[in-house]
């Protein structure tokens, strides 16, 4: 496929405000797409070279891109960036110019660009900036505008196309298989590999029944299995009956991956971050008895002066890319380890969750940097409130509870684990994570700021949607407030994002990227907001909800708190 060809479905999916159309768009573009290119257009339309977890990232400022479209358009940096600065996106800057100069298209393939971006990303050593600015020159210097505006966002990470994980398989299986009926089978398969080219390749190369036969494989992180809510341990034992309870930390979920001496280790959003927590790796290599294995984990930092473990804020200093080897030092981290999902080439989704206790205990017997978390089998309401009282007198965050037989669901929520947190007025008090959708301009003192109102929202995983859940304007500082403010405008759009659902217009809408921890005094029915909305119902909202915290250090948008979440918190207040 040519690339100018591939710029085309590009503008036409920038333009749609509408997920329906979005999957029509991408579902004609793979009926075009032949199967030795499937898998990188595929990560070209999430803006990459690879999956999330491959840490191959272009990775050009601003600046140098300026110089590589100078150079292509026979202008000049200072022109460039100043036009950057006028129209607020450098990938519209690139078009105006290239149209001026009257750019043609000579006919370089998906395939010519991608090799291109690839060797730009893999340059390294003396003279790196120089040749990856001679190197994107080239590549602009042989594409039309419509094409030069959509490939400069790619080396600065900002494609603009707003396309979710779902839609995309929705697309795949439109296109291959007729409908979008067997998309759940192919999500099976990608909740175990994270890796959408490889679904797609396969889907292309070896139908539906290759996909579903892709396993689990190291190097490769699964989808993290989350917790359901429910309001009482007396719920649980009635729901759940005889269970397993675990104590809920508050870090980092890490998954560890073990081949030979080789570590890696990732976030619940799949980004590697092998490279922070080299005592996490030191202890992989000598406390792990499995020469290859899978490990879930949650990560905290650790006080040895007060030996005690300390809040999520603290534990967030040890995401950088800097001084590693000093923070490591003063503020060393534990992992505890709550789950194995595979050891020695074999897979153990499966398995019921007794029995991967069993080899979990097994795997690591030493406790000493990972630690295999405690766990007691529990079947009546009294011992786990007792559990749940004793964890929260640790200073942790509550318990979680897993039925005993369940297997490992990946990407899943349901009622195999359930969480429970700490009481507040004889009702369960739990946060809520929301993304941020827009912002309403600020008034008086708030104008400074740029905002003045925060319209967030939550996620529908069964439409792929993010719908409105409230208006926030406390609990941020001054300080947050220009925070958000420069955040949104690096990310704001002209028009409402394809997978937002609102019936509220903001003054700005950006893409749904920024994840915030909100608290709120209790959710309430709202026929001006989306969640939850049906039939002609009122959706559901927030009653004066409060910023806590940013949680993008260990949240994508697509893990905010689910509409169907939402709903039983709301039922959980007692409400008819």
């Amino acid at each position: 496929m040519k690339f100018s060809k591939l710029s085309e479905y590009f503008e036409n999916l920038e333009k749609t405000s509408s997920r329906l159309s979005l999957i029509d768009i991408l579902s004609d573009l793979f009926k075009e797409t032949e199967e030795k290119e499937i898998d990188k257009i595929v990560y070209l339309l999430q803006g990459r070279l690879a999956p999330f977890f491959v840490p191959l990232e272009i990775g050009m400022a601003e600046k140098n891109v300026a110089v590589s479209i100078a150079n292509a358009y026979k202008s000049n940096k200072e022109d460039v960036l100043k036009l950057f600065a006028k129209l607020g996106d450098e990938g519209l800057a690139a078009g105006e110019l290239a149209q001026k100069t009257g750019a043609k298209d000579s006919g370089l393939t998906v395939e010519d660009v991608y090799k291109t971006l690839e060797e730009i990303a893999k340059t390294q050593g003396a003279g790196t900036v120089e040749k990856r600015q001679t190197l994107l020159t080239g590549l602009l210097e042989n594409v039309d505008a419509v094409s030069a505006k959509h490939l400069v966002r790619i080396p600065l990470g900002n494609l603009r196309l707003g396309i979710g994980d779902p839609t995309v398989l929705d697309a795949l299986a439109t296109a291959k298989l007729g409908d979008k009926s067997n998309r759940k089978l192919m999500e099976g398969a990608y909740n175990r590999t994270s890796d959408l080219g490889l679904i797609a390749k396969t889907l292309f190369n070896k139908g539906l029944d290759g996909v579903e036969k892709l396993e689990v494989r190291v190097g490769n992180p699964i989808r993290s299995e989350l917790c359901e809510r429910l309001p009482s341990p007396a719920k649980v034992i009635e729901k759940m009956g005889e269970v397993d309870a675990q104590y809920k930390y508050d870090g980092f979920r890490v998954q560890i991956h073990k081949d030979g001496d080789n570590i890696r280790m990732f976030s619940r959003n799949l980004e590697e971050m092998t490279h922070m927590f080299p005592e996490l790796i030191e202890a992989a290599k000598t406390e792990i008895k499995a020469e290859s294995v899978i490990l879930d984990s949650e990560a905290l930092a650790y006080s040895p002066e007060s030996e005690e473990f300390l809040p999520f804020q603290e534990t967030t200093k040890r995401r950088r890319k800097h001084g590693i080897e000093e923070m490591a030092k003063s503020l060393p981290l534990k992992a505890f380890v709550f789950d194995i999902l595979y050891k020695d080439g074999k897979g153990l989704l499966d398995k019921p969750l007794e029995e991967r206790l069993q080899i979990l205990k097994e795997t690591i017997p030493n406790n000493d940097v990972l630690i295999k978390t405690g766990n007691q089998t529990i079947k009546d309401p009294k011992t786990l409130s007792n559990l749940l009282e004793d964890a929260i007198s640790k200073g942790l965050e509550g318990v979680v509870i897993k039925k005993l037989q369940s297997p490992y669901e990946a990407g899943a929520r349901n009622f195999n684990w359930v969480k429970l947190k700490r009481h507040s007025s004889g009702e369960l008090n739990d946060t809520i994570d929301c993304v941020i959708l827009g912002y309403i301009t600020g008034r008086g003192k708030r104008t400074a700021f740029g905002a003045g109102a925060l319209l967030v929202g939550i996620y529908d995983p069964k439409k792929d949607e993010f719908v409105t859940v409230s208006k926030i304007g406390t609990g941020l500082s001054d300080e947050e407030w220009r925070e958000i403010h420069n955040r949104a405008d690096k990310i704001a759009l002209d028009h409402k994002p394809p997978r937002v659902n609102s019936i509220i217009n903001p003054s700005v809408w950006i893409r749904p990227e920024i994840v915030i921890e909100v608290l709120a005094d209790e959710i309430t029915r709202s026929p001006v907001h989306t969640a939850g909305k049906e039939d002609g119902e009122p959706g559901y909202a927030l009653r004066f909800p409060r910023l806590v915290s940013f949680r993008n250090a260990d949240k994508k948008a697509e893990d905010a708190t689910s509409v169907e979440e939402l709903i039983e918190m709301y039922q959980q207040q007692g409400k008819k």
